[in-house]
């Protein structure tokens, strides 16, 4: 596929607003894979190429983590192999599936994603609770990274909030020991089926290489600043790509 200057002006504001949003509230991944579909690069591609930007940005977030010794191995290693089992049959199945109806599932699955994602009350932060190696957290870790690798091969906006959610709710954990979990799991299954799309020559690699410098820029600045409302800015941001999104479906844009 043949780059051009249009793409590059859509996709480095749309990006940095990416990592803006994401450090601020999460979520960023509603607006990224959104980003490419509005550039114009097919789903395939724009999955492919989205993978290899968050890729990048989730690198350094899981680095940090492990720095602050917030991951427990034990914990992460096993999730690591089911990631990567689930996330490379999920890319696989991507692959294999018609352009068209990708783009179908797709204008489907945004919305309720975004439901998800922002909807506050799905999110239970045990500040107090300690990880405890139980039957109920290794089963929870095991089927989330299992599944929730599967649908991030697939697609993947809304993975970290996914594995979030699961970890606090069903294994009761700390969103601070959660997030450090799930960034892991997130990043093994991006790099997997990054490395599958890329296999099959579907990552526009420097248009994905300026997105994810743009969004880590965009991330960096959202860090620093002091908002205790994020879901004020992010929350709208969200729903406006979404409605371009599908505005730019319907041929109105």
């Amino acid at each position: 596929m043949t780059l051009t200057p249009q793409m590059f002006l859509i996709i480095c504001p749309m990006l940095f607003l990416t990592g803006l949003v994401d450090s601020i509230g999460g979520g960023g991944g509603l607006i990224s894979l959104p980003a490419y579909l509005l550039a114009g690069v097919p789903v395939h591609q724009a999955i492919a190429t989205n993978k290899l930007s968050s890729a990048c940005g989730t690198t350094v977030t899981t680095l940090r983590f492990i720095r602050q010794g917030l991951v427990n191995w034990k914990i992460a290693l096993p999730t690591i192999v089911f990631a990567m089992l689930g996330s490379s049959l999920g890319a696989n199945l991507s692959m294999k599936m018609d352009e068209g109806i990708m783009e179908n599932i797709l204008f489907i699955v945004l919305p309720v994603v975004a439901i998800v994602v922002m909807n506050p009350k799905l999110f239970r932060d045990n500040e107090d609770a300690q990880v405890q190696l139980n039957a109920k957290l290794w089963i929870t870790a095991i089927l989330s990274a299992f599944f929730v690798g599967i649908y991030d091969g697939f697609y993947g906006p809304g993975t970290g909030t996914f594995l979030i959610i699961a970890f606090t709710v069903f294994a009761k954990m700390n969103t601070r020991a959660a997030n450090a979990q799930a960034k892991v799991i997130n990043l093994t299954t991006n790099l997997t089926s990054l490395t599958i799309f890329l296999l099959n020559g579907q990552a526009l690699i420097l248009l994905g290489l300026v997105g994810a410098a743009c969004n880590m820029a965009g991330n960096y600045i959202g860090s620093g600043l002091a908002m205790t409302k994020g879901s004020k800015v992010t929350r709208p941001v969200i729903i406006l790509v979404l409605v371009l999104l599908f505005l730019k479906v319907l041929g109105v844009i």
